[in-house]
C-alpha cells in the first residue's frame, strides 16, 4: 500500500524524534512501504496516563501514514516493571496484572484501526513468555548480552549505588525478546518508545541482528517537561490518568487549558494532529497576544476529544464557564458538578442540623479565612451561592437551591469557587 513520504520529517518538525538507529536508513524504510512496527505498554497501573498518550498518539500518526501497528500490552513484563530511577517497583500478583492487561488493551483499541490493509494488532507478551523455560531463555536470549552493556544503561548506572535487583536489571532481556518474536513471527521491523527506554529499544535492534542475522530500526520520543525541566504528567491529585473514573474529564481539560506559554505550541504539536501550518499561525497569534490563553484552548479541546470525545470536552466547558459565573451552573450534570467541584475542593454539610448561612459556609469551604473577612467579602459584593450575588450576610441557601438535590457552588470574587455537598 502506499504510505506518506513526508512522515519522518512531520515527527522532526513535532519534536517526536528524540533519538534513532541509522536515520537515513530508518527514512528508506518508511518511504518504501508499508512498516510493521510495534510499541509496547506496561500494565503497572490500571490506567495509561500522559507518558502513554505521547506513545498512542505517534502510533497512530505512522498507521495514518500506511503503516502497521502492532500493540503490546505487557503481560509479562508488567510483571516485573522497567527499573526506575526512584527504585525497586513493587510486585503485582499475577491476577491484578492480568485485570489491568485487560483494562489497558481497551483503553488503547479505540485509538486504532483494525480494518484495512495496514490494520492494527493486539499483542500480549505472556503468550511467548510465560511458557518458556529458564534455560532457554538464558541459551537463547542471555547469551547475546554482555554484561558491561547492560551496565552501561543509564538507568541501571544511577540504581547501582542504591541497589538493582537482578530481575529488574533483566528487563531490558525480555523486551528485546519481544521484539525478536514480532519480528520473527510477524515481520515486525521497527519499535519506538519513550527516551527512557532508548537502551531497551536498541537492546531489542542487536538482538535481531546477534540472533538472526537481521536488521530493525528503532526511534524514541521525548520526555515530555515543564518549563522548569521537571516531569509532567503529575496533578494535584495524582498522574494524568487517561481513565475518566480516575481524571474526570473536567479536570483533563482543566490541565491542558493551564499548561505553560511557554510549552503550549510544543504540545500541540506532540499531542493533536492539526496541520503544521495551522499549529504555526496559532502560535504567531499565541507570541502576540498570550493573556487570550488561545493556544491553550485549542490544545485542550483537542485532546479532551481525543481522548473522551467532543460531548466530554462540551461539558468540560460548559462547567468551566458555569463555574466561573457566565454560564448556568444548575444545568450541569451532578457526574460533572461533582468532578469539577472535586477539582476545586469540596466541604459536606448534614442536612439534618440545617443549611448553614453564607458567612458560616465561605468560611467552612475556606474562601474566607474568618467569619469577619466572610461578612465583608458579603458586605463589598463578592459572595455568590450557585452564581447568584448574595446581599445578605444572614442568607440562609433553601432546599430548593440545591443542584441535583445536593450540591451548592459557593465563589468568592470572579475565580475562587468551592463546592459545599449537602447529605
Amino acid at each position: 500500500m502506499s504510505v506518506d513520504p513526508n512522515l519522518l520529517a512531520d515527527l522532526e518538525w513535532r519534536g517526536l524524534l528524540a533519538e534513532s538507529t541509522d536515520r537515513d536508513a530508518l527514512r528508506t524504510a518508511l518511504s518504501e512501504g508499508s512498516v510493521r512496527f510495534y510499541v509496547g505498554f506496561d500494565p503497572t497501573a490500571p490506567s495509561l496516563h500522559m507518558g502513554n498518550l505521547v506513545q498512542i498518539v505517534t502510533a497512530m500518526r505512522l498507521q495514518r501514514a500506511g503503516h502497521t501497528p502492532y500493540a503490546l500490552v505487557g503481560g509479562a513484563t508488567g510483571m516485573i516493571g522497567d527499573p526506575r530511577d526512584s527504585g525497586e517497583r513493587t510486585l503485582n500478583s499475577l491476577d491484578t496484572v492480568q485485570e489491568w492487561t485487560a483494562r489497558v488493551r481497551g483503553q488503547i483499541e479505540p485509538f486504532l484501526s483494525f480494518e484495512g490493509d495496514n490494520a492494527a494488532t493486539m499483542v500480549n507478551n505472556h503468550d511467548w513468555t510465560g511458557g518458556l523455560s529458564v534455560i532457554d531463555f538464558l541459551r537463547d536470549v542471555g547469551k547475546h548480552f554482555p554484561v558491561n552493556r547492560m551496565l552501561a544503561r543509564e538507568t541501571v548506572k544511577r540504581r547501582l549505588e542504591s541497589g538493582i535487583s537482578y530481575t529488574e536489571f533483566s528487563y531490558v532481556l525480555l523486551q528485546s525478546m519481544d521484539f525478536l518474536t514480532l519480528y520473527r513471527q510477524h515481520g515486525v521491523t521497527l519499535q519506538f518508545g519513550g527516551s527512557d527506554q532508548w537502551g531497551n529499544l536498541t537492546g531489542g535492534v542487536e538482538l535481531i541482528r546477534r540472533s538472526d542475522g537481521g536488521s530493525a530500526h528503532a526511534f524514541a520520543t521525548p520526555l515530555i517537561t515543564k518549563a522548569d525541566g521537571t516531569k509532567y504528567g503529575k496533578t494535584e491529585g495524582g498522574a494524568l490518568w487517561l481513565d475518566p473514573q480516575m481524571m474526570p474529564p473536567y479536570a483533563f481539560h482543566q490541565f491542558w487549558l493551564n499548561v505553560e506559554d511557554e510549552k503550549a505550541g510544543e504540545l500541540l504539536r506532540v499531542f493533536t494532529f492539526l496541520p503544521r501550518e495551522e499549529i504555526e499561525a496559532l502560535e504567531a497569534r499565541h507570541a502576540e497576544k498570550p493573556f487570550l490563553r488561545e493556544a491553550q484552548k485549542v490544545l485542550a479541546d483537542e485532546v479532551t476529544t481525543l481522548v473522551h470525545g467532543a460531548a466530554e470536552t462540551e461539558n468540560a466547558k460548559a462547567a468551566a464557564q458555569a463555574l466561573f459565573g457566565t454560564g448556568d451552573v444548575t444545568a450541569l450534570s451532578a457526574a460533572t458538578l461533582e468532578a469539577a467541584l472535586g477539582e476545586a475542593g469540596t466541604v459536606d454539610v448534614d442536612a439534618a442540623a440545617g443549611l448553614p448561612d453564607v458567612v458560616e459556609l465561605l468560611t467552612l469551604t475556606g474562601l474566607a479565612k474568618s467569619k469577619g473577612e466572610a461578612r465583608r467579602t458579603v458586605a463589598e459584593g463578592g459572595a455568590y451561592v450557585n452564581n447568584v450575588r448574595v446581599d445578605d450576610a444572614e442568607h440562609v441557601p433553601a432546599a430548593a437551591d440545591l443542584i441535583a438535590g445536593t450540591w451548592l457552588v459557593l465563589r468568592r470574587g470572579k475565580k475562587r469557587f468551592a463546592g459545599v455537598r449537602v447529605r
